[in-house]
């Protein structure tokens, strides 16, 4: 399961944009509410947030998603938004075998200068038997991300994507040298529509971007 959960702050920077919901419905401790129940009904075995306040996330959200028996990572946004991403897994299902939090900011190159983060997780699922709990399967990679919004600069959230990858290939890369298959599940906000060059690099693994505008990377 994935969602962007819409940070409260956000929406309150951004009033205009649901002058046509309910107020009523845009509040935190009612969207909350709705957000448990549907993670509850549901139960996922792995569960991606985006726009995951870092307060809701410490005060509402992982209290209640580790009593339903979640393990969680939380990466907030560099810079001064107070959101960020969460990659939660059930910890009856997978244990966790590496974690890396990513920062797209990289103030040395000219390009990378917005705060957007990812996450990449490996994980190995667990089987019982009898009284025993042991690893079994293949590993799994688990990513999630929030790529940049502003569709005039596909360029950075081209390059954010490519670092969210190359970190993805050298989750799988350790793998492989342990004789291992690892299968991945990249889940985000990509702020793209199907059928532009970005969703293709995703999908056919290629993208040749000489000449192509900016905007219409991903628009």
């Amino acid at each position: 399961m994935s969602y962007n959960i819409l940070a409260q702050d956000l929406l309150e920077e951004n009033q205009q944009l649901y002058a046509h919901c309910p107020p009523e419905v845009l509040q935190w401790n009612y969207r909350c509410s709705l957000l448990l129940s549907e993670i509850e009904k549901w139960a996922p075995d792995i569960l991606c947030l985006q726009e995951v306040q870092e307060n809701h996330y410490h005060e509402h959200l992982y209290p209640v998603l580790s009593q339903m028996g979640y393990t969680c990572v939380y990466q907030r946004r560099t810079g001064t938004k107070t959101d960020g991403c969460a990659a939660c897994y059930r910890s009856a299902v997978f244990t966790e075998a590496g974690v890396s939090k990513l920062e797209f900011f990289r103030p040395e190159t000219g390009l990378l200068d917005r705060h957007n983060v990812g996450i990449v997780l490996l994980l190995r699922p667990l089987v019982t038997r009898g009284a025993e709990v042991k690893e079994a399967g293949p590993p799994l990679c688990v990513a999630n991300t929030h790529l940049l919004f502003n569709p005039r600069r596909g360029d950075i959230k081209l390059a954010q994507l490519a670092i969210m990858l190359a970190e993805i290939n050298a989750m799988i890369k350790s793998c492989k040298v342990r004789g291992e298959h690892c299968n991945v599940v990249f889940c985000g906000d990509f702020n793209s529509i199907p059928y532009t060059p970005l969703y293709q690099l995703l999908t056919t693994g290629e993208l040749y971007y000489q000449g192509i505008p900016n905007r219409v990377i991903i628009s």
